[in-house]
């Protein structure tokens, strides 16, 4: 009877708990340093130290994909880790130690990223590839979602410090889920296939936006950005430029949500709330973007995307600067959704529409190391200058120079052909 049960659920179902321990992770973290009496400058190194971590962790893990084709193995020894590192952080008693677990947990989670899009591919045919994706990105959605319910329902309970356990165990869960239900398939992929096919992209940059299919060398950068004194070539470099702007301003803006909320006073469940609402917004507006994309060109939609961000960033900057307390919750509950969930999905899916676009066999290793090398050190920027503008100069200033940054980049994408798409 147990056997036949098993066999009705599928190996996706594997992810959901681990979902469950992935959604509340950043902010956990942040409330953990802040509680240690870390600053904001504390909470940026922390997660520029996550990021820094994700990068070379996303190519080696991508390496020994394509160099042992043990998707299985992988992705549970990838749970497994997770799990015993996630229990540590029961006897992290300092901000650094905090702050060197959740880099080590960065390692550890991207363990899976390029095994599981792959899984997906080996196991389904491809006329259901969009669908299967599809499905998979639903189970990881709703367990980030109930990740973010559980730990704001535990905070009005319980200390969060303790917390851990439970999502420690739940990555255990997965794993255990992974070794029942995952099976090795018989004939394997390497990564290049998922360059090639629009879901299996989206879903890749989603989960973690670096996508290795090589190293970029010098000469690769050098090559790339010379076209932009051409015109019939420089739109790939400026469509870049762009989303170089956005990692940036996002990581600047991100970093200090957390520590802003909880310098004024707003409680733990309260702030587990906002981080909730706009993941909520975020898996609605996706599930609509596309559609409303294919009204307009991508060009369109994305400076769309780019523009009502910049704005909602501005006046929660201005909301920062007038309003204190736990009143700021009202600005954050109306402009971050709409910053966080819905710009957010217009712009995602336009641009990396138009990246995928620009994606040939013969260029896709050397374009894709360009572009997740450039979302990289924009993404670890940001959140590297978020805590020193935020703790000098006030967290107002970090919000507005990351909508002047969106501005900046909706400018640059603004200069492409409407015609792109």
């Amino acid at each position: 009877m147990g056997s036949e049960r098993l066999k009705r659920i599928s190996w996706m179902d594997s992810v959901l708990a681990y979902n469950i321990v992935l959604g509340p992770m950043g902010t956990i973290v942040q409330l953990f340093i802040l509680s240690l009496h870390g600053s904001v400058i504390d909470v940026s190194l922390a997660v520029t130290a996550y990021s820094a971590v994700n990068i070379p962790a996303a190519i080696l893990w991508g390496f020994i994909t394509d160099r042992f084709n043990k998707r299985k193995t992988l992705i549970i020894v990838s749970y497994f880790v997770s799990g015993v590192v996630l229990f540590s952080f029961l006897f992290a008693k300092t901000v650094y130690s905090v702050s060197f677990l959740y880099a080590l947990f960065s390692f550890a989670t991207s363990a899976s990223t390029t095994p599981l899009n792959l899984l997906v591919m080996e196991t389904e045919r491809k006329q259901k590839w969009a669908m299967a994706f599809a499905r998979l990105s639903m189970i990881a959605s709703f367990g980030q979602i109930v990740g973010l319910f559980l730990s704001m329902t535990w905070s009005l309970f319980f200390p969060l410090g303790y917390i851990v356990v439970v999502l420690s165990a739940l990555s255990l869960v997965s794993a255990v889920l992974s070794v029942l239900l995952i099976r090795e398939p018989a004939i394997v992929f390497e990564r290049d296939v998922i360059a090639m096919n629009k879901p299996s992209f989206f879903e890749r940059l989603k989960t973690v936006p670096y996508f290795f299919l090589r190293i970029p060398r010098a000469k690769d950068f050098r090559r790339f950005f010379k076209t932009l004194r051409y015109d019939l070539t420089r739109q790939v470099p400026l469509l870049y430029f762009s989303i170089f702007g956005f990692y940036l301003t996002s990581g600047l803006f991100n970093t200090s949500v957390v520590p802003s909320l909880e310098a004024n006073g707003v409680p733990t469940l309260l702030i587990f709330l906002v981080t909730t609402v706009v993941m909520v917004v975020q898996v609605v507006s996706f599930k609509y973007a596309g559609p409303y994309i294919e009204k307009l060109s991508l060009v369109r939609a994305a400076v769309g995307g780019l523009g009502l961000r910049s704005i909602t960033y501005g006046l929660l900057g201005v909301s920062v600067f007038l309003v204190s307390g736990i009143w700021l919750l009202v600005p954050f509950l109306i402009f971050y959704p709409l910053a966080g969930g819905i710009a957010y999905a217009i712009y995602y899916t336009a641009s990396n529409t138009m990246v995928f676009n620009t994606l040939r066999h013969t260029n896709q290793g050397s374009r894709l190391g360009i572009y997740s090398a450039l979302v990289g050190i924009a993404t670890m920027a940001g959140s590297f200058i978020s805590g020193f503008t935020s703790f000098y100069l006030g967290f107002y200033t970090t919000f507005i120079l990351a909508a002047i940054g969106l501005a900046i980049s909706a400018w640059a994408i603004s200069k492409l052909p409407s015609e792109e798409n």
